[in-house]
């Protein structure tokens, strides 16, 4: 048997309703007995019943998050992110992977889901600004990501536009003319997206720097996949088509560790021959040979805001203020794959 509530209140040397309180977050706490109380907590490991606190309080202390892929570097990260935040806040977290497709989207949102959380993050990509409707739900709902703005919800996003530009312009300094960019997305380039928002500025950066935009420079990837053979298969078509490129920023991180491997192949060095930046700061490209240079978008500051902003709403009474939307800062990420040493300098 684990440790119980008793174990805790004795070990802190408080009472079991304090010992409740700090576990509901509830705010009048003297910040002294509240760290107290968190440190007992830790010390025994103990893991609050959320059965019988449900029955109690009308919640579960879980919380959904809904992504894509979990096989994306970036959203299982952004879920271990996630999973620290609410255990910080004494929460659980139910994972559900929607593979991007549109009608397990609306399913994550479906009125008969969310009752079994307290609330839920969601992060969809095949929903659209069309769908906005969908996201009126009873239950607290925040939105990640960059598909729906201006809905009914608290939206936490990242700043794709200025980062990107911020990107483009890191390979500018450098004296880069000839800049590819590897995971543009087919189709309607008006659509809101991360590709495109992201594509967006790149654009900017190239205008600002009066270098005129070459087409054959912006690569797709095979099905919009943004993976490490997106990235490979991308350069790999562009030498092929005898493109002429000294710099490649990458729309992920992901993609910009097959366009290291490609490079390789191809005889090409990093980065004395091409530059390369990606997008998301995902833990590998700290370890990749050359190590790569990248965008960090705060993702660890997103899952936090956004676990921070569900748990007010779980919490909220009465009539629900406006919803708001969050972009933490970014920061350029200096590495070997454009020209420097160490790692994790910031830009």
């Amino acid at each position: 048997m684990g440790p119980t509530l008793h174990d805790v209140a004795r070990l802190a040397g408080v009472s079991i309703k304090t010992v409740s309180n700090v576990i509901n977050d509830y705010p009048h706490v003297r910040p002294a007995t509240r760290e107290r109380v968190t440190e007992a907590i830790r010390t025994l490991d103990y893991r609050p019943n959320l059965s019988a606190r449900g029955l109690r309080s009308g919640r579960t202390g879980v919380i959904g998050l809904a992504v894509p892929s979990l096989r994306e570097n970036y959203f299982a990260e952004l879920a271990d992110s996630v999973i620290r935040a609410a255990d910080k806040r004494g929460l659980g977290v139910m994972v559900e992977q929607t593979g991007g497709q549109r009608d397990a989207e609306l399913r994550a949102v479906s009125t008969s889901r969310p009752r079994f959380l307290d609330g839920l993050l969601f992060s969809p990509v095949s929903l659209g600004q069309a769908d906005v409707d969908a996201l009126t739900l009873d239950a607290p709902l925040v939105l990640l990501g960059e598909r729906i703005f201006g809905g009914p919800t608290d939206h936490v996003t990242m700043h794709n536009m200025s980062a990107a530009q911020a990107a483009v312009e890191h390979l500018i300094e450098l004296g880069r003319r000839r800049i590819a960019l590897v995971g543009a997305e087919p189709g309607d380039r008006d659509e809101v997206n991360s590709a495109n928002l992201r594509l967006g500025g790149y654009l900017r950066a190239l205008e600002e720097a009066g270098i005129p935009v070459d087409p054959t420079l912006i690569r797709p990837t095979t099905m919009s996949k943004w993976n490490r053979a997106g990235g490979a298969a991308a350069i790999h078509r562009m030498i092929e088509d005898g493109v002429d490129f000294d710099a490649v920023f990458t729309l992920n991180d992901t993609l910009g560790l097959g366009v290291l491997r490609a490079l390789g192949a191809e005889g090409l060095r990093v980065p004395e021959d091409v530059a390369v930046i990606g997008f998301d700061n995902i833990d590998e490209s700290s370890y990749s040979v050359p190590s790569m240079s990248t965008v960090d978008t705060g993702r660890d500051e997103i899952a936090t805001i956004a676990v921070d902003r569900l748990i007010e709403r779980i919490a909220e009474k009465g009539e629900r203020r406006p919803p708001e939307t969050f972009k933490p800062g970014f920061r350029i990420v200096r590495r070997e794959s454009t020209g420097f040493s160490g790692t994790d300098d910031d830009g």
